[in-house]
């Protein structure tokens, strides 16, 4: 009896010690705290990397997928890995429930191949909004690798989303955020949403991000969403320019989520009514609040 006593002890204190090293690590300076959110806007723009629609239970499930989709109820969503990578690079979502399920439509781009979804595994989903401009992307690297920037009118105002999958070398990484901010800064000025799996869990001067500063913030979008089961890396980020047009990050955490891929979603509130409602100049506006 004292040696089963001792033994749950004893896995007591690993438990309560694993807790807290896990808030250690998602609290850690550099992340956005939770202090930070706010939840007003009038938008809500979401980011998911399905892992290609295998779980980490290892089975191809597209539905459970389309089913975390709907449970984010986001207005627009960017999605990585939404086709097959090799071959035909055919799309893996059906596209059709999705619109009949929870309104949202893909974004219109010339897709890889001729069954295919997304640019580069890019896929951008939206059932709010105008899209008046969509730019495809080519990103360096050692592996191909694309973004999509999309203008989309609200009621609210003009966002412009950058959606992306960032390499998985470090070199690679900085050569395609170089190449974005690159972009960025040929594009007429908007309000400005920087998301997807960036790939990068650093936050601090040794991220692969770091010339992604001034314009966007790489902590003020860093919660932890990877591995889905027990998260403590911010691969999946949601940057905004100006810092002040995000109000709020959190992740998707939900029974389903935390099986169907092995990243979570996550998802930003915007309030672009606050930030456009002054009667100053865009360029003035935007500029103030970096």
């Amino acid at each position: 009896m004292a040696k089963k006593e001792a033994l749950v002890g004893r896995k007591l204190k690993e438990k309560k010690l694993s807790a807290s090293i896990l808030t250690a690590i998602r609290n850690r300076p550099g992340h956005r705290p939770l202090a930070a959110n706010t939840r007003a806007g009038d938008t809500i723009i979401a980011s998911y990397n399905v892992h290609k629609c295998v779980g980490i239970d290892k089975q191809f499930d597209p539905e459970r997928i389309a089913r975390v989709i709907t449970e984010i109820d986001a207005d627009v969503i960017a999605i990585q890995e939404a086709d097959k990578r090799f071959g035909q690079r055919s799309g893996l979502l059906d596209l059709d429930w999705l619109e009949r399920e929870s309104g949202l439509v893909p974004v219109p781009i010339n897709a890889m191949s001729p069954t295919g979804h997304g640019w580069h595994g890019n896929l951008l989903l939206s059932r709010k909004g105008t899209v008046r401009h969509v730019h495809q992307l080519k990103l360096p690297g050692v592996e191909p690798r694309g973004a999509l920037v999309v203008d989309i009118d609200f009621a609210a105002g003009q966002l412009r989303i950058i959606a992306a999958h960032l390499g998985l070398l470090r070199r690679s990484r900085e050569q395609q955020a170089e190449a974005i901010m690159a972009a960025f800064e040929t594009e007429e000025v908007l309000p400005t949403l920087l998301i997807g799996d960036l790939n990068e869990w650093r936050v601090g001067k040794r991220s692969s991000l770091a010339s992604l500063l001034p314009i966007f913030d790489p902590s003020s979008g860093a919660v932890p969403s990877f591995p889905s089961r027990f998260p403590v890396l911010a691969l999946d980020r949601v940057l905004g320019h100006p810092h002040n047009l995000v109000t709020a990050v959190e992740v998707h955490d939900t029974p389903l989520a935390r099986i169907a891929s092995d990243h979570l979603p996550i998802k930003a509130h915007i309030d672009l009514a606050s930030l456009l409602s002054t009667g100053e100049p865009l360029r003035d506006r935007v500029n103030q609040a970096i």
